[in-house]
Parts: C-alpha cells; structure tokens; sequence
C-alpha cells in the first residue's frame, strides 16, 4: 500500500513494522520515524488505526481467556523459527499422527 506521495519512510517499510509498533517493539528512533509518517500519511494512519482497533477488540473479548500451554509452546516454537528465518513446516510435526485403525466385522 502506498498513498502515492514522497514520504521520508516508505509506506511499505512501516506498513511491515506496524505489529511491532503497535506492541511497542520497534526502537524509539524507528517509533518516531513510524509516528511521524502516520502524521503525514491518511492511508497508512487509517490501517494503524484499524489494527489498534482489532488489537483492542481481541484483548477485551479473548483477554481473559487462559491459554492452554501447548498452545503457547507451538505458538513460541514457530515465533522462534521465524526470527532465525528458518522454514516453517505446513504441518505441526509435534503432534504424532495417530495411525487409522479399520474395525474388522
């Protein structure tokens, strides 16, 4: 996504980072890089502030729920392999896969 006009932060670069800004995860100088292009850029401003909007709406509605620790630990597992850049399997493989019994008459 791109407005079309010359910004000092490319649209796409902080379109790629807005999860993190919106956790608070980026450095302060990308933060108020980030901040700065939201001030000058509606379309961009306008996905930041319907992903803030959702984040809410999950928290409030899905907040207190407990998440269930397997769950967490596959969650963390992939989190980790995408910030080595390993390759993400398309199958949980730490889940054995039980074998199909045919009942016999």
């Amino acid at each position: 996504m791109s407005c079309g006009d010359p910004h000092e932060t490319d649209c796409s670069e902080v379109l790629d980072h807005l999860y993190e800004f919106l956790d608070s995860e980026v450095p302060a100088v990308d933060r108020d890089k980030f901040q700065h292009h939201f001030e000058e850029c509606s379309p961009c401003l306008e996905k930041y502030g319907l992903e803030q909007a959702v984040k809410k709406l999950v928290k409030r509605c899905c907040g207190h729920d407990d998440v269930p620790a397997d769950l967490r630990a596959k969650v963390l597992g992939r989190l980790d392999l995408i910030r080595s850049g390993q390759p993400i399997p398309e199958r949980d493989v730490t889940v054995a896969e039980t074998p199909v019994t045919t009942q016999e008459s």
